[in-house]
């Protein structure tokens, strides 16, 4: 799983109000390197949670400082911080571990990069018809 993916994905199980950010516990963290797309990095970051976005990369054992705490105008265009968030979002990759939902605890499993974010039938939000 991409941090990019983990910016998006919120819990949403049957009672839970936000359910976002989902706290990342990862057994395993892998650094895949991906071709530099600096148009689609500026173009991708004013649409990031990004205290979400810091938070996970602390979870996942990055530098704290790795991104800076706001992004700027004057941040999309330098090249070096267009590395390092591309870097962030799409290089490092949760292989193993699980993903927790911030108000119920629920987890949801990561195998294989692939986060399991399947809920049973009764715990739908659309359940209560």
């Amino acid at each position: 799983m991409r941090l990019l993916t983990h910016n998006v994905l919120r819990c949403a199980i049957k009672g839970v109000e936000e359910g976002y950010p989902l706290s990342i516990e990862a057994s395993e963290v892998q650094m895949e390197e991906s071709p530099f797309r600096p148009d689609f990095v500026k173009h991708i970051a004013p649409t990031l949670n990004w205290p979400a976005l810091r938070q996970a990369v602390k979870q996942v054992g990055l530098p704290e400082d790795m991104l800076p705490e706001a992004v700027s105008d004057a941040l999309l265009g330098d090249e070096a911080f267009l590395r390092a968030l591309h870097r962030v979002l799409m290089d490092v990759h949760v292989v193993a571990g699980a993903l927790v939902c911030p108000e119920s605890g629920r987890r949801f499993p990561i195998a294989h990069g692939i986060p399991d974010m399947m809920i049973a039938e009764g715990e739908c939000p659309r359940d209560d018809k």
